[in-house]
């Protein structure tokens, strides 16, 4: 036996050991928001902050620069939104970050519910002007069911914006949850001076415009009720100290259980464009976010601090690099060490795999790594193995939930417009539908294959990128219907009834599922009304 076969089961050893310690320096949070609130600005500013890039903007578009630059990302640039999640991972004193970058735009929420369940905390970004908008109201829900811990930013603070009250009275009405401000803003637009930081029971003031670098300063202000405040803000001395006094009034001492449980939410004040306020949210976050929580099973909960590896595929993204049109299967390690080169078991294929370059992403460059822990995200490269949802483990038969895919609502026939580009465009829709972008049935009527999307925009996402990375060519044709949903029965004679009836509306998924399309509201509600004993789902997930 040589050296390094000694080696590395001693080298692990000592990384069980320091398992714990690895776990709760550990953050892994998402970033969500109504379109154009200034979520990727946000990231791209706590990255900053965190040293993983040196200029704000070295991230675009919601995706990692050298890893993620393709043609799928001139379409986000021509629309301006973003169609899929970022992974990113850098260190902030002594703290381990990962942050999931969501898309925003409610055509392609279903990747942001999927995230959802790959993270322990949540960060929403709220614009100052505009407040509640409807798609934070949807993510919140998501949030809420999940019972996931939320800090709210509330952002744009260098522009007019509604009252700071006004705001916290309108995230708790709408929200339904409890707030309890850390910072306080010192006016807004023009006349913005800075924040007051409840938590640390600081003033830090204002003075910079637009600025994409850290070499700015702030000033520290701990005395309110000393008159050198007007020194620094001048008439707004007087209005502070008695919003802070309100406050301290109305919002007792903040308490981090409360937020750990998702009953509190912390609020603070800034404009991520211009660098400020965040600094106070990424130094706050780390001392209060919670380290990776446990996360349940189809048959019990796993811990994050048992040394038996188990983790979940909770995203899966084709052609990250088109240099190599490699597809990357994104894996959330849940308990254990993650080991290079260690044989796991795929739990769906019920047979071992091993990784020779997982990858963890950091900021703009991808890293292959050796061992990964609870909380990390690990990029795990990938030949047609995963699905959205896979559990992978070091033996035990379990199943990860929550990874659900949704009933889409949106439904046309997609056919070939390049006959000589078949193979491309059959590659192109197998990989887009493993990535979760859309949905792919056969209908059992007349064998046609039938795209059905939660949102109307991911149509144009999926032709765009089958012609710019595949090289394949489709046409769309109208198909009207309500919605899909999965039916399962325990009464053989009534399912085979229900599909002889609606036989022009059945259909398959991917994996050999039954599929009722209803052409209406009212079709559906007769089907349940009438066939008791055929159970209708409206996720995957059963």
């Amino acid at each position: 036996m040589d050296f390094i076969t000694l080696f590395v089961p001693l080298r692990l050893k000592i990384l069980i050991m320091d398992l714990q310690l690895e776990i709760k320096r550990r953050r892994t949070f998402a970033v969500i928001a109504h379109p154009d609130a200034g979520k990727t600005t946000l990231t791209e500013k706590l990255l900053l902050f965190g040293g993983a890039i040196h200029t704000a903007g070295a991230v675009r578009s919601n995706k990692i620069r050298k890893t993620a630059t393709s043609d799928f990302m001139e379409i986000e640039r021509q629309r301006g939104i973003s169609v899929a999640t970022a992974v990113m991972q850098f260190e902030y004193h002594g703290i381990k970050i990962n942050i999931l970058d969501t898309p925003g735009h409610e055509d392609f929420a279903e990747d942001t519910y999927r995230t959802l369940s790959a993270v322990d905390s949540v960060i929403i970004v709220i614009d100052g002007a505009k407040g509640v908008e409807t798609q934070t109201l949807k993510l919140m829900n998501v949030c809420r069911m999940r019972k996931t811990p939320v800090i709210v930013f509330i952002n744009k603070l260098d522009r007019e914006s509604k009252d700071p009250f006004d705001l916290l009275d309108e995230i708790e009405k709408k929200l339904q949850i409890k707030v309890h401000p850390l910072t306080f803003p010192i006016n807004m637009g023009s006349r913005f001076k800075g924040v007051y930081n409840l938590f640390d029971r600081k003033l830090n003031l204002f003075y910079s415009e637009n600025k994409q670098t850290l070499d700015f300063e702030t000033v520290e202000f701990t005395d309110l009720t000393s008159v050198e405040l007007e020194k620094y803000i001048g008439d707004d001395a007087e209005k502070l100290r008695s919003d802070v006094e309100l406050l301290d009034g109305v919002y007792a001492g903040f308490n981090i259980d409360e937020y750990l449980q998702a009953k509190v939410a912390p609020v603070f004040f800034g404009s991520a464009v211009n660098n400020f306020g965040i600094k106070e949210l990424l130094d706050c976050f780390i001392q209060i976010a919670p380290h990776p929580q446990k996360t349940l099973t189809d048959i019990r909960e796993v811990d994050p601090f048992e040394e038996k590896m188990t983790g979940f595929v909770f995203k899966i993204h084709a052609n990250m690099d088109p240099n190599h049109r490699d597809r990357v299967a994104f894996l959330k390690i849940c308990s254990g060490i993650f080991e290079r080169n260690r044989a796991y078991t795929h739990v769906a294929l019920g047979r071992q795999l091993k990784f020779s370059s997982p990858n963890t992403f950091m900021a703009d460059k991808k890293t292959v790594i050796d061992f990964a822990f609870p909380g990390d995200i690990v990029g795990l490269h990938d030949t047609g193995n995963f699905k959205i949802g896979d559990t992978v483990t070091e033996g035990e038969i379990i199943n990860f939930q929550g990874i659900p895919s949704f009933s889409p609502e949106n439904f046309r026939y997609i056919e070939n417009a390049d006959p000589m580009k078949f193979k491309q465009l059959a590659k192109g829709i197998d990989h887009l539908m493993d990535e979760g972008v859309a949905q792919l049935f056969t209908s059992r009527f007349n064998g046609r294959k039938i795209i059905g999307t939660v949102g109307m925009l991911q149509f144009d996402v999926i032709q765009y990128r089958l012609e710019h990375e595949y090289g394949a060519k489709c046409k769309y044709e109208p198909l009207n219907l309500y919605k899909a949903c999965w039916i399962k029965s325990d009464n053989a004679t009534q399912l085979a009834d229900f599909m002889k009836r609606k036989h022009t509306n059945m259909a398959t998924d991917r994996h050999g599922r039954n599929v009722y399309l209803a052409d209406t509201a009212f079709a559906l509600q007769s089907a349940q009304t009438n066939f008791s004993d055929i159970k209708f789902y409206f996720t995957s997930e059963f």
